[in-house]
């Protein structure tokens, strides 16, 4: 019986350590954190693996906005050894916890924006409109040209769009309605863009071209690149560039400040993957970060914008009570 109960007591405590301290601290593999969908995903793994790092890594999903809260609430005790993220998150949990490590012998070409010492940029991620042209003539409607064009009342429940509390896509939309609009007519347009989603606020960024191309919907609101890949395939989708312009996030990644020769293997884990998958990135999510780079012309989009001052999540957080404010109001009409 005291045998029954030691060995109990001793997997409670192995249970506990490994509850608190994570994955990260429990084994000796490079523990790669990330917000990126499949794609990118794909490309770091096959990348990784070409290059003599299988089996010496392991990656770990998560959402825009967990991956993020996890950062700023964590700091360096998060499991992880490297994070992509978006750059205002990493930015800001910089910026709260000094958690990154500066990237020392940094072989890469020069970016096309200044980025902190910490951040090695690996993809953009442009916003646009899309459109199901069959769903389209079964309803009757127009492609719509610019957002604002969203807002009429023939495209009730014709519209899917990602939600900015879940989804760091559906924060580009919010900058085009806000950098073309300002707050007040901005207010108005959003207003009529929501009740013309009805039930389909997506919470991935994903959302809305799923429904587009199943036809559910005919109009849908999310990333350039994947609205060109999906009419690629065959699908009768067509992207359209809003006239208020197509804004972009970036997404980089940065290791985690915990010492040793696991960190310093994490950074030449992260340099393997920015000298060797950019590439191929580039070809995914045809946004140019660094000096040189090119994409086709069928990828340019017609107006590329950004916004007027640097993102951050304190910024993010003041475009969700813009777009919360709204959908309140909604609700109590």
């Amino acid at each position: 019986m005291k045998l029954k109960m030691i060995i109990g007591v001793l997997l409670c405590l192995i249970l506990l350590y490994f509850s608190y301290f994570g994955l990260g601290s429990s084994t000796d593999k490079v523990v790669i954190a990330t917000n990126a969908d499949e794609e990118a995903i794909s490309v770091i793994k096959k990348t990784l693996d070409q290059k003599g790092y299988k089996g010496e890594y392991i990656i770990q999903p998560y959402s825009t906005a967990e991956l993020g809260g996890k950062m700023i609430a964590e700091g360096k005790n998060i499991e992880a050894d490297i994070v992509t993220q978006s750059t205002y998150y990493l930015e800001s949990a910089q910026d709260k916890n000094n958690m990154f490590v500066s990237i020392k012998n940094r072989n890469q070409p020069k970016t096309i924006d200044d980025f902190p010492n910490y951040v090695i940029p690996l993809l953009g991620n442009m916003g646009s409109l899309f459109v199901n042209t069959k769903a389209l003539e079964k309803q009757g409607l127009p492609i719509p040209k610019s957002v604002k064009d969203l807002s009429k009342p023939e495209y009730i429940n014709q519209i899917s769009m990602p939600n900015i509390m879940d989804s760091s896509t559906g924060w580009l939309i919010i900058q085009s309605i806000l950098g073309a609009y300002g707050q007040e007519e901005g207010r108005k347009i959003l207003e009529k863009i929501i009740k013309n989603t009805g039930p389909h606020l997506e919470s991935s960024g994903s959302g809305p071209l799923k429904k587009v191309e199943s036809g559910e919907v005919a109009v849908g609101i999310g990333l350039r690149a994947q609205a060109v890949k999906s009419a690629q395939n065959g699908n009768p989708i067509q992207f359209v560039d809003p006239k208020e312009g197509n804004y972009s996030l970036v997404e980089a990644a940065a290791v985690v400040n915990k010492g040793g020769e696991k960190q310093q293997k994490a950074q030449e884990i992260l340099q393997t993957i920015q000298q060797n998958s950019r590439e191929e990135l580039l070809k995914e999510y045809p946004v140019p970060l660094y000096e040189g780079e090119e994409v086709n012309e069928k990828q340019r989009p017609k107006y590329p914008r950004k916004w007027k001052k640097r993102l951050s999540v304190k910024l993010l957080e003041k475009h969700q009570d813009f777009f919360n404010d709204v959908k309140k109001q909604i609700e109590n009409k």
